[in-house]
């Protein structure tokens, strides 16, 4: 009985101590983020290059596009791996059902 009770003490200290330690402030999370995303924008005043995705190796019909080439960063659609590099500014483009 006596051991028991030990082990119940044992555990719900460790757990109250897991529970309220380790983890860093909301405050702390949110810059993190914040600053993390920003260096994956490219400056696009520097470069105008561009990535096309296509749905097969044909190229023939445009699924989306990452880049520069519309003066500001531009992310539309859907990526894949049939890609070409342009430095062509790509407007959205409405993708037809199949």
């Amino acid at each position: 009985m006596q051991a028991g009770r030990f082990v119940s003490g044992a555990l719900l200290a460790v757990g109250v101590l897991l529970a309220g330690c380790g983890g860093p402030s909301e405050e702390a999370v949110g810059e993190q983020e914040s600053t993390s995303r920003e260096g994956l924008v490219p400056d696009c005043s520097i470069t105008s290059a561009g990535t096309v995705y296509y749905t097969s190796s044909t190229r023939l019909r445009i699924v989306g596009y990452r880049g520069c080439g519309c003066g500001s960063w531009t992310s539309w659609g859907t990526t894949s791996t049939y890609s070409q590099s342009t430095n062509a500014c790509i407007p959205p483009v409405s993708i037809p059902e199949d």
